[in-house]
């Protein structure tokens, strides 16, 4: 019967999903001077079409000119761009899916001379990218400001777009992550120091853009412990901190958590069997979606040591951890990339046409 409910409709304040299916953000850089590429509304729907109730945008550089960490990834800054994304938003509509957008800012990941002005350089809490010396611009009080409203105004560019909501990226080492790792955030004021401090500022991009947004559009944010600059790295060493962590960043209202893991079926601390996003659903009262290599036989960090296919993962690890009460809605990413059709072929379990990742499936847009 748990495996029945993954595929009944689930609801986050007044929006309906038509399941618990969520297609995972994923970077592909095939949108040129910010616009999305001709293809992305098939790209999207197609998606929507196989089965997924919500997607989740790649990453969508905020409206800042050092949000942008690498080539051909989109924004909303012109009205191309904008146009662009309406017709994604009304394709995945037309298939009774939901689309949140994911706002993005890339922080220390961006190098001197990049895109849009070479002269902007990355913008971080205080200049650290990993632990060592700083090696990027450290945030002024009113540069932080600045960005919480940034955060804001772009919410509300979604809002008037059509998106049913944003996801606030949080995780991986950018931005925001930088100001929750306190390798990375060594200020002393009141975006500094402790770890509810550290928080300040998700908490007040939380917030305000909650307030620039109509009160049934949601507001979510996803987090992870690991960094891309430390797989190892945690915000939350035990469960009392990830509490804390939880209980701080709740003060701000968000509508869910999407809690990011490399394997979604390992444990989070060496204390108890459950999963990050399992932790997560039993300190908090929030719809929890989880996300960490679903559907494949390992992680994506594979994909960047030369490791470039899949197999098919073991699905009963996926309906076991939904079973344990470990999460609301279940993000995929690379397995939709290889399969557009996948969660229809899981409803009727028809595991022996599903297609297997491998790194094709990146390099091509459709």
């Amino acid at each position: 019967m748990m495996k029945e409910q993954l595929f009944q409709q689930f609801s986050i304040k007044n929006v309906r999903f038509k399941n618990r299916f969520v297609m995972a953000p994923m970077t592909r850089n095939f949108s040129q001077n910010g616009v999305p590429h001709l293809d992305a509304a098939e790209y999207y729907s197609m998606r929507a079409r196989g089965g997924v109730g919500l997607i989740i945008t790649e990453g969508v550089e905020i409206s800042h000119p050092s949000s942008s960490g690498y080539s051909g990834c989109p924004n909303l800054i012109s009205d191309e761009s904008k146009r662009a994304w309406e017709k994604v938003i009304t394709s995945v509509h037309k298939e009774d899916t939901k689309i949140f957008c994911q706002l993005w800012h890339v922080g220390g990941i961006r190098k001197p001379g990049m895109y849009p002005d070479p002269n902007v350089p990355g913008f971080t809490p205080s200049g650290i990218v990993k632990k060592g010396k700083k090696v990027a611009h450290e945030m002024s009080l009113d540069e932080i400001e600045e960005m919480i409203e940034v955060y804001a105004n772009d919410a509300k560019i979604c809002e008037d777009l059509g998106f049913d909501g944003i996801e606030i990226h949080g995780a991986h080492g950018y931005l925001v992550d930088q100001f929750f790792w306190e390798v990375t955030n060594q200020r002393t004021d009141n975006y500094g120091g402790s770890l509810e401090k550290r928080i300040n500022f998700a908490k007040d991009i939380i917030s305000s853009s909650k307030k620039s947004t109509s009160e049934n559009f949601i507001v979510g944010i996803r987090f992870s412990q690991w960094k891309q600059q430390d797989y190892g790295a945690k915000i939350a060493n035990n469960i009392d901190e990830l509490d804390k962590f939880i209980s701080e960043l709740s003060k701000s209202d968000p509508d869910f958590f999407h809690t990011s893991m490399r394997r979604f079926w390992e444990p989070e601390f060496e204390s108890s069997n459950l999963n990050l996003s399992a932790c997560v659903k039993q300190l908090s009262k929030l719809p929890v979606i989880a996300v960490g290599s679903v559907g494949l036989d390992k992680d994506f960090i594979k994909l960047y040591q030369g490791d470039h296919e899949a197999k098919i993962g073991d699905f009963d690890k996926l309906f076991n951890t939904f079973e344990n009460d470990s999460f609301d809605m279940i993000a995929i990413g690379r397995a939709l990339l290889s399969d557009p059709n996948l969660i229809e072929k899981l409803e009727n379990s028809n595991f022996k046409d599903m297609v297997p990742f491998d790194k094709r499936y990146v390099e091509k847009y459709v």
